[in-house]
């Protein structure tokens, strides 16, 4: 029998930057057992600072810019959270975030960048877009440059090489359009840290690009279109950017471990905190009091493996080491098209080969979280201290329990934060006495494995999957009852993993209006929740909605996207896209409530929900004997990436069964593409499929479209006893 080894401790990483990529590749080559490592970013993909110039200038692909951090995780084995970071207690030892609960750690490093000063101009903040972070810039540049009109100008504040690349990289892919660029500088100089030759040669590169320079016009004020400049000058613009000297997350001031005079965490050469030995920090966040450096992204590349060392000691009881970084360092600007400066001390050479040089540090730097090598048994293992509860092989049976007092410690916080929604933490009788009426009264049961990292998330999406078993019978929940298995670990983890997995059902419950009345705990080898679910029919005259009953003609309406079968299964072979798991995660997040509400006022009879069996076998489901389906594929909507990932030849585990279940449908071979392939492809907390007379269709549509649904009308009802596809 395989021993495991329970969890013990969390280590909690805080932002996507440059050295915390290089921390979880390092923590994947070689794991420490009994660690759980969690990423918590703010989104899917971390641009590389290196090529977001080219990548504006057009010279890369997103896909090349930017890391893939949901793939990343999902290849480490790290839990990933996508969630902004707004508060950190350091004496509770727990993160606060944007519309999530807290997150506790045993072990926290931040590596969150920097931001733009943007309050101390004023009306900077109410009409400029910060160039930080950098991640919503690509987004916001592709709108501006394919609106851009004749005639309009485009300013950007700063004279460091940030806004010289930025302005640069503009104005290449739009030069002949006629829109004017300016580049304001307060100082008397741009670059002013670099060589005179290193200057110059981007001086000629900005002349040439057309871009008008004002030095010494430090910006006192931002209006409507207008900076006020000293001297009583104006600068006229028609889109800001703000690029000027970096300013910190506020909430890391607010923490109360120190920072410098500008905000920013200060660190010691372990890039340890002053103050709190847990809690590390890299990059643009930081500052190291003994070896102040500039913010650049250099150093925290070169901080990465020091960091990633040092984490691992600090979790072993180990001696940290420390680090020095460089007082000179290479810097290479790209000017606008496929040439480049280089500047070190006294030395600076410009051209062609210099842009090349650099494209292949850059790349060089990027195929190392894309090309991610196949991990195979691992040989080298750090192990954690052991703890004295971690002596004994965990427990089967009831054994397998979550201890009690985790459970009531965990209930009881839930219960002040979902008053009447969550389950007393109080002990009591293993049957809930339900307060329901007199109608008939429905029961439900669905269980998921996990099938995302996060907990919080887990929770949503479970409660959501089951719930809507419900809607599609045109029920309204009233209760419901949870089963939650928990990975093995320590008591103070379980206690996290329960939280935030109920957390985060409740939180759809609550929106529900469905009470957590109780439910069962255990310990297992893999997450697992699910919910026993009662309710009551929407409908006055306690009517349901049922699967059978179609009429030929009948017209079938979906209400939401396929493909999350296939993602997943891309996911698990780290061949999604982290942007279209994030699609999919939204997808199954989405209520079918709203969906079954305008079921009823419609007064449709017939309807059930798209999960494990697929498209077509729900379908199957609902048709009778001697009637078939007429299926127009091309209507079929597919969540982003579901294509492509089912023309690369990926299927979900469960695709070959749900295609020999629909046989006896399918007396003609199957058109071929990858529309057909979606036919048979799990989905997990899928849409409602709602069956409507042909003459009734657009009212459907139009209502499900004003109930925020978006319904697609995919086939009709025939009576050929077998599916046809057009």
């Amino acid at each position: 029998m395989k021993t495991v080894t329970p969890l013990s401790a969390d280590l909690v990483l805080v932002g996507g930057g440059h050295a915390h990529a290089l921390v979880l590749r390092q923590f994947a080559m070689r794991p420490v057992e009994g660690l759980r490592i969690t990423l918590v970013s703010p989104s899917s993909h971390t641009p590389y600072s290196g090529m977001l110039p080219g990548l504006v200038a057009g010279h890369y692909s997103f896909e090349e810019a930017h890391i893939d951090l949901e793939r990343l995780c999902a290849w480490a084995g790290v839990r990933f959270v996508c969630a902004a970071a707004t508060a950190l207690d350091p004496h509770a030892r727990r993160l606060r975030l944007d519309g999530r609960p807290a997150i506790a750690y045993d072990l926290l490093s931040l590596d969150i960048g920097s931001q733009p000063d943007l309050d101390s101009v004023p009306g900077a903040r109410q009409y400029a877009i910060p160039v930080k972070p950098v991640a919503s810039l690509w987004q916001r540049w592709q709108a501006l440059e394919n609106s851009l009109a004749r005639g309009e100008r485009v300013a950007v504040v700063g004279g460091g090489a940030g806004s010289v690349e930025l302005i640069l990289a503009m104005a290449h892919p739009l030069a002949g359009r006629q829109v004017s660029f300016d580049l304001y500088c307060g100082a008397s100089t741009i670059l002013a840290d670099y060589n005179v030759r290193a200057r110059r040669s981007v001086e000629r590169a900005l002349e040439r690009a057309g871009i008008t320079v004002h030095c010494n016009s430090r910006v006192e004020a931002v209006g409507p279109n207008e900076l006020t400049l000293p001297n009583g000058r104006t600068g006229q613009f028609d889109h800001l950017y703000w690029c000027t000297a970096a300013a910190s997350s506020p909430w890391l001031a607010a923490s109360g471990l120190a920072t410098d005079e500008r905000g920013f965490l200060a660190v010691r050469d372990t890039l340890q905190s002053l103050d709190d030995d847990r809690v590390f920090a890299a990059g643009d966040c930081a500052t190291q009091l003994n070896h102040p450096r500039p913010k650049a992204g250099v150093f925290a590349v070169r901080q990465g493996p020091v960091l990633a060392d040092n984490l691992r000691a600090s979790l072993l009881g180990q001696s940290l080491r420390n680090y020095r970084p460089q007082r000179r360092f290479l810097s290479l600007l790209s000017l606008g098209g496929k040439n480049a400066t280089a500047d070190r001390g006294t030395l600076s050479v410009t051209g062609d080969w210099v842009w090349r040089w650099k494209d292949r540090i850059d790349r060089t730097f990027m195929t190392r979280f894309s090309e991610l090598p196949a991990m195979g048994n691992v040989h080298s293992l750090d192990r954690l201290p052991a703890a004295e509860d971690d002596e004994q092989a965990p427990c089967g049976g009831c054994g397998a329990k979550v201890g009690a007092r985790s459970l009531a410690s965990t209930l009881g916080q839930l219960a002040e934060e979902y008053p009447g929604v969550a389950a007393a933490s109080e002990p009591g009788d293993d049957v809930a006495r339900l307060a329901v009426s007199e109608s008939v009264i429905y029961q439900s049961v669905d269980v998921l494995r996990s099938m995302v990292a996060d907990p919080w998330l887990m929770g949503k999406i479970a409660a959501n999957h089951a719930l809507s078993d419900l809607y599609a019978s045109g029920v309204r929940p009233g209760a419901a009852q949870a089963l939650v298995t928990l990975p093995y670990a320590s008591a103070s983890l379980l206690q996290r993993d329960l939280y935030q997995l109920l957390s985060g059902a409740l939180a759809v419950l609550a929106a529900a209006d469905c009470p957590l009345s109780g439910g069962h705990s255990m310990q297992g080898p893999e997450a697992q929740l699910g919910f026993a679910l009662t309710g009551v029919a929407m409908r006055g005259d306690g009517a349901t909605l049922v699967k059978q009953g179609l009429n030929s003609g009948d017209r079938l309406i979906l209400t939401k996207p396929l493909g999350t079968g296939v993602l997943f299964a891309a996911h698990m072979q780290q061949r999604a896209d982290g942007r279209h798991i994030q699609a999919a995660i939204d997808a199954m997040l989405q209520s079918n409530a709203a969906a079954a509400g305008v079921a009823i006022d419609q007064a449709l009879q017939c309807a059930t929900d798209i999960t494990g069996f697929g498209l077509l076998g729900h379908i199957g489901e609902m048709l009778q004997a001697q009637q078939g389906v007429r299926i127009d594929l091309s209507s079929l909507p597919a969540l982003p990436g579901a294509i492509e990932a089912t023309l690369a030849g990926i299927r979900s585990t469960l695709y070959a069964e749900n295609l020999e279940a629909c046989s006896s449908l399918l007396a003609t071979p199957l058109p071929e593409g990858p529309e057909a392939a979606l036919l048979f492809d799990p989905q997990t907390s899928g849409g409602l499929l709602l069956a409507v007379d042909a003459r009734s269709c657009a009212e459907l549509l139009a209502a499900l479209e004003q109930a925020g649904c978006a319904g697609t009308c995919i086939g009709e009802v025939t009576e050929s006893g077998r599916a046809e596809f057009a």
